[in-house]
């Protein structure tokens, strides 16, 4: 087909009076295109009306773009599961040629970065269809700027301690550190400040040490200074997301986990290689990980309760029985709970995925089969009076057996009468009252009397029972 320039020339020739042989010889085409043009009467170049592949499709393939999220390589993958003998470049074009989700490209800026020089951080929210139902989760992601490797996970949501457990795991992935991160002023990470004048909070910027980088912001409303970890998000949201279904969040981040394999792996055009080929030249250059990094773990300090579970974020785990009412250590680990007394583990349990599940309780926490039931700790003046009188515990548990309730007032009676009354009278009067049965701590007392005044003032007790 001639193009525009050639055919306005055939016109202007023929305006000179020229003949159509002598204007397809100097223009070096045929006399019949040189007769088409005069027929036409016009330089514009008339379009080729011819039926497409696409046609048949057209409904289908609009309805598949607004599924699959505007990512023709899905709305492709599910055409030809459904029959269509459609290819990718035909369905491109298609899509060109009648607008479907065409955009006017917009320039950029560009930044440039040596290797290991900067990662960025940050988050997107987005909906993902888990377990049958569309859910708003947080996309957490971490890019190398030189390399353009990407790490993914996706969360219910993203908190301080989320945060840590994201860029740990991003860390191992890449196994080493950039020297520097760059975030947008999220308050997950930031104190106080925005860009140069960011303060992170004291427990990030101890974290971001541990590993020898340092956190930094980009100005506010500069946020194309984070554009290499800003563009991604609308790839992971329309390949990625875009019809896909997941399990539950463990599946929906191993399936994460693996498309940044694949993504990492992929040849980019515009970087004549792909980045985990230019990965193999950054990496030498990252800060590489500590010898030994303990598990990012957020503390609770919980009582074990009456039934013996000790709860965390709505959810109730079992403690060894014997631990009712003390206070217990409670480690939350990305993928445990874990329960200590002092610095010894004594419980540790798989982390319930959603919040509030109900109880996880593990059977070497209860007690065996017709051990009976649970034990109360001893009272605290049941032990103050052991510590104080060892040599009367037998009477203080027959007293305890006696006396109403935890016998707590009489247990303090008898505290008062140690106290308040020599140690020596005090002793020999418990010891008689066990031997007779005596639990009445008004007569104990009045034996205690007798025996002090038997003791200090001789003389004065002869004919005188014990009322």
């Amino acid at each position: 087909m001639l193009d525009q320039t050639t055919r306005a020339a055939i016109l202007r020739l023929r305006l000179e009076g020229h003949g159509t042989r002598s204007i397809a010889t100097a223009l070096g085409t045929s006399r019949n295109a040189v007769r088409e043009v005069l027929r036409a009467g016009t330089a514009e170049v008339p379009r080729l009306e011819r039926p497409e592949m696409g046609d048949a499709h057209r409904d289908d393939i609009v309805g598949l773009y607004d599924d699959c999220k505007g990512n023709l390589v899905r709305v492709h993958e599910k055409l030809r599961d459904a029959g269509a003998t459609l290819s990718y470049q035909a369905l491109t074009a298609f899509c060109r040629r009648h607008g479907i989700g065409r955009e006017p490209v917009k320039p950029s800026g560009q930044y440039h970065f040596g290797p290991g020089e900067e990662m960025q951080h940050d988050t997107s929210p987005h909906d993902a269809k888990i377990g049958g139902k569309l859910r708003r989760v947080q996309t957490a992601s971490l890019v190398l700027c030189y390399s353009r490797m990407i790490f993914i996970q996706l969360y219910s949501s993203f908190t301080r301690f989320i945060c840590k457990l994201f860029l740990a795991d991003a860390l191992r992935y890449f196994a080493g550190a950039a020297h520097r991160c760059m975030i947008d002023n999220t308050h997950v990470v930031v104190l106080h400040g925005t860009g140069k004048e960011m303060v992170p909070v004291p427990e990030m910027a101890a974290f971001a040490d541990r590993y020898g980088f340092a956190f930094a912001a980009h100005e506010k409303g500069d946020a194309n200074r984070s554009a290499r970890v800003e563009r991604p998000f609308d790839y992971i949201e329309n390949n990625f997301l875009a019809g896909r279904e997941f399990r539950d969040l463990d599946d929906l981040n191993a399936q994460a986990l693996a498309w940044c394999d694949r993504t990492n792996a992929t040849h980019r055009r515009h970087l004549h290689a792909s980045p985990r080929d230019l990965f193999a030249v950054e990496r030498s250059l990252l800060v590489p990980m500590p010898i030994w990094v303990p598990d990012v773990y957020l503390l609770h300090n919980r009582i074990v309760d009456v039934e013996g579970y000790v709860t965390v974020n709505g959810t109730r785990y079992s403690a060894p029985w014997q631990l009712i009412g003390r206070q217990m250590e409670v480690r939350e680990t990305k993928a445990e709970i874990q329960i200590f007394e002092g610095p010894r583990l004594v419980g540790r349990h798989g982390k319930a995925q959603d919040l509030g599940q109900g109880r996880v309780t593990l059977p070497e926490h209860r007690p065996a089969r017709g051990q009976g039931g649970t034990p109360s700790a001893p009272a605290v003046e049941e032990r103050q009076l052991l510590e104080t009188a060892p040599e009367i515990a037998g009477y203080v548990t027959a007293l305890k057996r006696r006396a109403a309730g935890r016998g707590t007032v009489a247990l303090r009676r008898l505290q008062r009468l140690l106290r308040d009354y020599p140690r020596g009278p005090v002793i020999e009067a418990v010891r008689a009252a066990e031997t007779y049965g005596l639990f009445d701590l008004d007569r104990l007392e009045r034996m205690v009397l007798r025996g002090i005044s038997r003791d200090f003032f001789p003389g004065t007790d002869e004919g005188h029972d014990d009322e």
